[in-house]
């Protein structure tokens, strides 16, 4: 079986990141909402499917299943070519990096990628969790989601919070890394999950997931008694752990290790035959 080399996925990210971060402010918006969209999606499926598991009778097989299933969202991103801001998070640092992208062009991205992530995860919080009533008082969804929001909003430090942020988002850019390398749809979501499941099980801290776990507390009034302050609070936290765990672990490791100034061919860059992979996040 076939599959790109990690100099040819360094190759691949710095150019995703290029073309992501030379996206106009609109298309950012809508790839952006689009990719909060599907973490809430999966956001939602692992909070339905771990709800009716007592942690007393299942132990970590509760936090095995919601990883397993949030995975869904990432896969959803990655195969049909979203923009997510943690995916982001390393992948134009590696365009920065190489002298192909500014630093300004990063911001702006990460800006205009950010309010589209918030926006659809907002929306499937209020449409498929709050109007739907799949979190009605008194069910088990109402319940898990409130110990979630709770665990995530109230009983984290802001220092875990941020700790817990550069772990996930080293696992999701490992995630994303893995995905590059493989060649079929298969082998990316294979690629995908078990770095997904991994810091989920773990209770690590994703951005853009926090987005619609928290809001979509609020809005359904679950236990725990989660108010404005503590989300906002937590998705600041979260947003500077997720930057380091992918500019510094991921984006810093490997462009050290793989990455070159310039572009591939060119007297700055390293010869390759890699495609640019427009559908990495």
């Amino acid at each position: 079986m076939s599959f790109n080399t990690p100099q040819e996925v360094a190759n691949l990210a710095i150019a995703s990141g290029e073309t992501k971060a030379s996206a106009s402010p609109p298309k950012a918006l809508v790839a952006g909402f689009l990719a909060g969209a599907y973490i809430a999606f999966g956001a939602l499926v692992a909070t339905d499917t771990s709800a009716g598991l007592d942690p007393a009778q299942w132990g970590g097989i509760v936090t095995l299943v919601t990883g397993l299933t949030f995975s869904l969202g990432l896969i959803l991103v990655i195969i049909g070519g979203a923009d997510l801001l943690t995916g982001n998070m390393m992948l134009v640092p590696m365009a920065v990096l190489a002298g192909r992208v500014t630093a300004a062009k990063l911001l702006l991205n990460w800006f205009w990628v950010t309010i589209g992530n918030l926006a659809g995860s907002l929306f499937v919080a209020w449409l498929l969790a709050d109007q739907t009533g799949l979190f009605a008082k008194g069910t088990a969804n109402w319940t898990r989601l409130g110990a979630i929001a709770a665990g995530k909003g109230l009983t984290e430090t802001h220092w875990e919070q941020f700790v817990r942020a550069v772990g996930c988002n080293w696992l999701v850019c490992l995630a994303v890394w893995c995905a590059l390398a493989a060649t079929t749809v298969g082998g990316k979501i294979l690629a995908i999950v078990p770095p997904i499941m991994a810091f989920v099980a773990l209770g690590f801290d994703h951005v853009v997931a926090n987005m619609f776990f928290l809001p979509a507390a609020m809005m359904v009034h679950a236990p725990g008694g989660l108010t404005l302050g503590d989300t906002v609070l937590n998705l600041i936290f979260a947003f500077l752990g997720n930057a380091v765990g992918a500019g510094v672990f991921v984006a810093g490791g490997y462009f050290y290790l793989y990455g070159t100034r310039g572009r591939p061919g060119s007297a700055a860059g390293a010869p390759t035959t890699a495609i640019p992979d427009r559908t990495a996040d």
